[in-house]
């Protein structure tokens, strides 16, 4: 779908020279002489690569056809992860380098949901918030709730934050996966 330089937006996955581009930053620049043009910062989804690139208003660019899946992480083997389309049973293997920022917020039969763009993986998308149990943190102290500030803790997936100082091992805490931040206690 042909859409106007202009319309593009942060998070669209865009096709450009022959590769699929994510836009990370736009910015709309009016110069005193001539036309105005819009600034896109993009990162190729295959290899990683960053491009600046100019449009001026008359340019189109293609708008990537993206289908979304509801998959479910099953387990790991080695270093792949493997997922289960809810749909079809089918199942999909992915990478670590894929996965990297999303590993610890990953317990099997975590629904999620995997982008696709010709029949390719190129993103898995989690829930904003996921329920994880603290195995490893320090015991509270009387009179240490005053302060206010946190205590470091490790979940079970090995992923590490700060909590409350209320929080004790073997509770379980939602944590944002966007951020990675203790939300709430669950």
């Amino acid at each position: 779908m042909k859409i106007s330089a202009f319309e593009a937006r942060v998070g669209n996955l865009i096709e450009h020279q022959g590769k699929l581009w994510k836009v990370h930053k736009k910015s709309h620049v009016k110069p005193g002489k001539g036309g105005a043009f819009v600034q896109l910062e993009m990162k190729c989804v295959s290899d990683g690569t960053k491009l600046n690139e100019r449009f001026r208003s008359e340019d189109k660019i293609e708008k990537a056809h993206v289908e979304t899946r509801q998959m479910q992480y099953l387990y790991t083997e080695g270093d792949a992860y493997i997922f289960m389309d809810n749909a079809t049973f089918e199942q999909l293997t992915m990478s670590v380098d894929d996965l990297e920022a999303q590993i610890p917020f990953l317990l099997p039969n975590t629904d999620v949901q995997i982008n696709f763009h010709n029949d390719n993986p190129i993103g898995v998308e989690l829930p904003t918030s996921v329920v994880l149990e603290v195995i490893e943190t320090d015991v509270m102290v009387k009179g240490q709730t005053i302060t206010g500030g946190g205590k470091p803790a490790v979940l079970e997936t090995g992923y590490k934050l700060t909590v409350p100082q209320f929080i004790s091992i073997g509770e379980k805490v939602k944590v944002n996966t966007e951020t990675g931040e203790y939300v709430e206690r669950a």
